[in-house]
């Protein structure tokens, strides 16, 4: 039973199965492609609003002992009902964003060094099932489902409200509620009986995703380039109101309030990941992926160092503690027009970013179907267009029908916990593979292994300390009923039959 649970699959076996005709995906993409999508899913519409409540930082009132971090329990011992504050970066929020990545770096080397040795649909799951084992494998796939269909369905619901709202505010066009809300809201907002534009956004985006990986790269690097237009303009546009006052102090609760707004910013980074996800649709990995996870990091740092400067010169930053500071900041100013320009690269940002997280959740289904971990239809791949069209289309049901029934954002930090617990195994995998396997090549090396690995597990674990103790009490119980599934399931699948037969439709 324990050989079972921990054995792997050689790289050279995995690679030669995702050759077969039978499962085997275009490959289309290109280093442009591949930054496209990572920075599709990282520059979402956080950029226009965790920037203002890092800078500003905010109180909360904790109701319960398990909505309490568990660095605070450990350094406050703090109880239901106290109210706790989060000192602000201010305009060194900037800072905030360097050390995020930085942090995210470390990881980053780590995927890219993986992901060049193994261009497998699946991420984080494949590199498990290659270097630690099915077990590991198993329960990394479950976290990844876990991961990009909590995070869609934040994206759908959010995207459904600020369409809504754009509706309204321009053409006058109000929804009845039943069809514009869903049926259990989120404390103190509207209900109604099914939130259909969440759903059909949805359902759009999976129609695209179904007709192939270059249309859908294709679709997705025309959202981003509008995006980063957006966003440019933002910050060209704005940057006459800029008051260097604002700046002063530019960092008032010193470097505390810096890893303050880092702790608030990181989960805007997380999405680099999904850049791996679509290693088996690159056409050269080796050279390529290294190239589109770093330069994701990259161009995201950039932009979104750009933005927080800009809005904290325009503004002081404790005014921006707000749902949408930069929207509140521009109308203050009298720049109607530019709110325009930041609502539509918003609704843009949050579109890709469907997009992105949509088409990596298939993959990672279509990886574990492949090897048996899952019913042999979610790695179906479609005749004509080469994609797994199945696990695409009920994935999108899997996101659009709950996102229409319930107001999900309270369990975004599920998606969070999840990137992190992957952040880890992955920085595991290249110190374990290094010591089993040092002679294969590389053409992507991760610098000072071991040290590089440990210290990108040391920063996903303080992060994930940061999180909710109830986060971590919804996180084991999704664990412990992934492991059931295995049991019952998986691991009888793959012990009788390794190779699963499969048709195209």
């Amino acid at each position: 039973m324990a050989s079972r649970l921990l054995r792997t699959k050689s790289i050279d076996e995995l690679i030669e199965a995702s050759e077969d005709p039978s499962r085997r995906l275009r490959k289309t993409l290109g280093p442009w492609s591949l930054t496209a999508l990572g920075v599709g899913a990282v520059i979402g519409s956080g950029i226009f609003t965790l920037t203002g409540t890092a800078a500003a930082g905010k109180v909360e009132k904790i109701e319960s002992v398990f909505h309490a971090t568990i660095l605070d329990l450990a350094m406050h011992g703090i109880h239901g009902g106290t109210t706790l504050g989060r000192p602000g970066a201010g305009p060194a929020i900037t800072l905030s964003f360097v050390l995020v990545a930085i942090a995210c770096f470390f990881a980053a080397l780590c995927y890219a060094e993986l992901a060049s040795m193994i261009p497998i649909a699946g991420s984080a799951y494949t590199y498990a099932y290659a270097i630690l084992g099915e077990i590991f494998a198993w329960i990394i796939g479950w976290d990844l489902i876990l991961e990009y269909a909590v995070s869609n369905m934040s994206v759908a619901v959010g995207f459904s409200a600020y369409l809504q709202d754009l509706g309204d505010n321009i053409f006058g066009v109000h929804l009845p509620a039943a069809i514009a809300y869903p049926m259990f809201p989120a404390p103190g907002q509207p209900s109604g009986i099914f939130n259909v534009p969440a759903l059909l956004i949805t359902m759009l985006v999976t129609w695209i995703l179904v007709r192939g990986v270059k249309e859908s790269a294709e679709t997705n690097t025309t959202m981003v380039a509008i995006k980063i237009v957006a966003i440019v303009i933002f910050c060209v546009g704005a940057a006459p109101a800029i008051h260097t006052s604002n700046w002063h102090p530019f960092a008032p609760h010193g470097f505390s309030g810096v890893l303050t707004g880092a702790s608030i910013v990181f989960f805007t980074y997380i999405g680099f990941d999904s850049v791996s996800t679509a290693a088996e649709e690159c056409r050269k990995p080796q050279r390529d992926m290294p190239v589109g996870i770093i330069a994701t990091l990259i161009v995201c740092t950039i932009l979104y160092g750009s933005v927080s400067l800009v809005l904290t010169g325009i503004a002081h930053y404790q005014t921006l503690n707000t749902d949408s500071p930069v929207a509140d900041a521009l109308k203050a100013l009298g720049y109607n027009r530019l709110r325009l320009v930041v609502t539509a690269g918003a609704l843009m940002g949050m579109l890709s970013s469907l997009l992105v997280y949509q088409y990596g959740q298939a993959r990672v289904w279509f990886a574990m179907a492949r090897d048996r971990l899952l019913p042999d239809v979610f790695c179906r791949v479609h005749r004509t267009y080469q994609t797994p069209h199945l696990s695409t289309w009920i994935a999108g049901f899997v996101v659009g029908i709950p996102a229409g029934i319930w107001d999900i954002d309270t369990f975004a930090e599920l998606s969070n916990i999840g990137t992190l617990f992957a952040f880890m195994l992955v920085s595991a995998g290249v110190i374990v593979l290094r010591k089993k396997q040092p002679e294969r090549v590389r053409t992507f090396r991760v610098p000072l292994v071991p040290w590089v690995p440990l210290l990108s597990i040391a920063c996903c674990l303080l992060l994930m300390m940061g999180l909710p103790l109830l986060t971590w009490i919804r996180f084991f119980v999704w664990l412990a009923i992934g492991l059931v599934v295995y049991t019952l399931y998986g691991s009888k699948r793959t012990a009788a039959n390794p190779e699963p037969t499969v048709a195209r439709a």
